[in-house]
């Protein structure tokens, strides 16, 4: 049985491999940037304002400390600072892979089946049109939203805390934030098995380290100033090999899988 390492570094290896099934398909490089795309420039509108009005915003989440000696106060909007950027930045990646997914559903679904049929095809898949997986999809989406915003809150209370905000939070965020990525990524594939989301991860649950060595590469290359417009349609293919690798599928082409042994 591998070791915890083991699997942390397959799933980074799996991602790895997913850029690589993506960057060879020239076809679907264009298709899959588009909605990266128009969720960047929504999302970068956003963080825009936020940075412009970081400081106001520091100054009226502490309002009680306008009394307080300089240096406490600005320490304290310091930390609040931290603690806003870092719920901010768990919440933006998050919700920029689902708008993302939203928007581009047919062709990340495409991107998925296509990759899925050089391994084999899906076992189990529904015949379904991608207009019939929207609803759903969007549900699953915002449920993950909501959790991520349910985790952002201690999150940045924690921002507070001098230290600690500035070096037990960035991990914990990229820990959570991988770890939600990859439901989140996940979620194509296993809707095409009819797999919805309390299925996703009750199976992911089982391979942790695997699938965090998958989904904190892909948060902190997110973190990115415009990465993130070619990483989702990547991390989509690569995502399509940790579903077949979790449900014990090849992931291997017919063509490069060891040959079985000969009896005798």
């Amino acid at each position: 049985m591998k070791s915890t390492w083991q699997q942390f570094l397959e799933g980074i290896r799996l991602l790895g491999r997913g850029f690589g099934r993506y960057g060879r398909n020239p076809g679907l490089l264009f298709l899959g940037m588009i909605p990266a795309v128009i969720s960047f420039a929504l999302l970068g509108v956003a963080w825009f304002f936020l940075i412009v009005y970081i400081d106001d915003l520091a100054a009226a989440t502490t309002w009680f400390a306008d009394d307080w000696s300089d240096f406490w106060r600005i320490l304290l909007r310091v930390g609040a600072g931290a603690g806003i950027l870092a719920a901010a930045a768990l919440l933006s990646i998050i919700s920029y892979t689902a708008l993302t997914l939203l928007i581009g559903d047919p062709f990340y679904e495409v991107i998925s089946e296509r990759i899925e049929g050089q391994l084999g095809g899906t076992p189990g898949a529904l015949d379904l049109p991608w207009y019939r997986t929207l609803w759903p999809n969007l549900v699953d989406s915002l449920r993950l939203i909501a959790l991520g915003v349910a985790l952002a809150i201690p999150l940045f209370l924690l921002g507070f805390i001098p230290i600690v905000g500035q070096t037990v939070v960035p991990v914990l965020n990229a820990v959570i934030g991988g770890w939600l990525i990859a439901v989140e990524l996940t979620g194509i594939p296993f809707n095409r098995r009819g797999l919805r989301l309390k299925d996703r991860r009750k199976i992911l649950r089982a391979h942790r380290p695997l699938v965090l060595g998958f989904g904190v590469p892909v948060f902190l290359v997110l973190l990115l100033p415009l990465a993130a417009i070619v990483v989702v349609p990547a991390a989509v293919a690569g995502s399509t090999l940790l579903t077949r690798r979790v449900l014990g599928l090849p992931i291997e082409s017919a063509a490069v899988r060891p040959a079985a042994p000969v009896a005798g």
